[in-house]
């Protein structure tokens, strides 16, 4: 029985798999709130490796790839390329930005169309968020602003480019290459 427990504990990897569990629900219930707007949401699209893209938001303001970051009751900072996190760096960045350039080869070639993806990282539970800098390469956002900062982004994409791109994001095979 203590060894159940014990895998609770904090820093245990049960308890850091049901905390982003935690995270990604919280950004997917937000990112929901988009619906009806002209905007589609997908969530935990599998590739053929195992690993996921936590959420998809495709709208008029773009193709995003949302990862969804739970970090309870610390102080996260981010400056053009770097987040930390209690001061300590993070690789969030760049897996971020590795997973967008990702996504839009898979989903500019099955559209047969350039399709830019936005990487984006939802900072869900954080004590404090600081974002500095201009004109940063990933969108860091607290999930309480997510629906919100992307709904207010000026249009870049017409509603059939928008479907055409949800009906390829959808489609299981895409993500199968």
């Amino acid at each position: 029985m203590l060894r159940l427990i014990d895998r609770w504990r904090p820093g245990s990897e049960i308890r850091s798999w049901a905390d982003g569990l935690t995270g990604e629900r919280l950004t997917a219930r937000r990112l929901n709130r988009l619906r009806g707007r002209g905007w589609f949401t997908l969530h935990a699209i599998q590739w053929a490796s195992g690993a996921d893209i936590d959420h998809l938001a495709i709208g008029p303001a773009g193709v995003f790839s949302i990862n969804s970051k739970r970090h309870r009751g610390k102080v996260v900072w981010y400056g053009d390329a770097a987040i930390t996190v209690n001061g300590a760096p993070t690789r969030h960045i760049a897996v971020s930005q590795s997973e967008a350039r990702r996504v839009s080869r898979v989903l500019s070639r099955r559209c047969g169309v350039d399709v830019p993806v936005r990487p984006v990282i939802s900072v869900v539970d954080a004590a404090k968020l600081t974002v500095k800098g201009a004109n940063p390469p990933v969108l860091v956002l607290a999930v309480e602003h997510l629906d919100r900062v992307l709904s207010g982004l000026s249009p870049v994409l017409a509603p059939d480019q928008v479907a055409r791109i949800y009906s390829a994001a959808r489609d299981a095979e895409t993500w199968i290459g």
